[in-house]
């Protein structure tokens, strides 16, 4: 028997060829929270003093401590901020689900949306709970408020980005274009995450746990929730589709 025609207008289902194993996916998860379990020891020890000053200090100069380089460089820099701020953060992330739905993922649309409200309430939790101040070894460059650790930019915006690119590698069967998005997704988050340092509005131990925390995050999630997702998917698909 011939297969139906789809209408022009209708969208096409998209067919998967991926997800990362959830082995992998555990592993990289451990091996995230565990860097930051360690970061967040080191924090509560007052290990991390050298690390933080020097780091604030890095491109500093003068008197008043402002950064080197030309004024764009700072414009530069508070752009790729904003990109893990809630507006913009938040944006992309509501994009990537239309998108995802509209090209009917909707298992991967579930899992994606589990993924940033699960990480939004973590990072919650955990700034109340270390209750750590801003620094204030050198102006800040930019509007912060609340609690310093760990870094919600960094945490939030690996959340989103990286689970966004885990969600969309799932459309290509070629393992260098699934390496590009992660990669892609990974490099900006870190760029997001020590722009904050740069910024003087947080310590680089803050980041670099709020980047090892949301990417755990995103893995973990990765592994565990995918069958749950998958379960909400087909419960709520429309009665008739395949």
């Amino acid at each position: 028997m011939a297969a139906p025609l789809i209408p022009d207008h209708c969208p096409k289902v998209q067919v998967r060829s991926w997800r990362i194993a959830p082995a992998h996916a555990m592993l990289a998860a451990g091996l995230c929270w565990a860097g930051f379990a360690i970061v967040a020891w080191a924090v509560n020890a007052g290990r991390t003093g050298t690390l933080d000053s020097a780091g604030l200090l890095l491109w500093r100069t003068g008197a008043q401590l402002r950064p080197a380089g030309p004024a764009w460089l700072l414009e530069a820099v508070r752009d790729v901020t904003a990109l893990g701020g809630v507006l913009l953060r938040y944006t992309f992330g509501i994009a990537a689900l239309v998108a995802l739905l509209f090209m009917r993922l909707r298992r991967e649309a579930v899992l994606f949306v589990a993924t940033m409200l699960g990480g939004a309430l973590a990072e919650a939790a955990m700034k109340a709970t270390v209750g750590r101040p801003r620094p204030l070894i050198v102006p800040h460059l930019t509007e912060a408020g609340g609690q310093s650790f760990p870094s919600g930019h960094a945490f939030n915006s690996a959340v989103v980005y990286i689970a966004m690119a885990l969600a969309f590698a799932a459309m290509s069967p070629r393992r260098d274009v699934r390496w590009t998005l992660i990669g892609a997704a990974v490099a900006l988050t870190w760029m997001i995450a020590f722009s904050r340092v740069w910024l003087g509005v947080h310590f680089p131990s803050d980041v670099i746990a709020g980047w090892l925390g949301g990417a755990g995050w995103a893995f973990l999630c990765s592994a565990l929730l995918h069958r749950p997702a998958k379960a909400i998917a087909e419960e709520t698909r429309p009665i008739g589709s395949r």
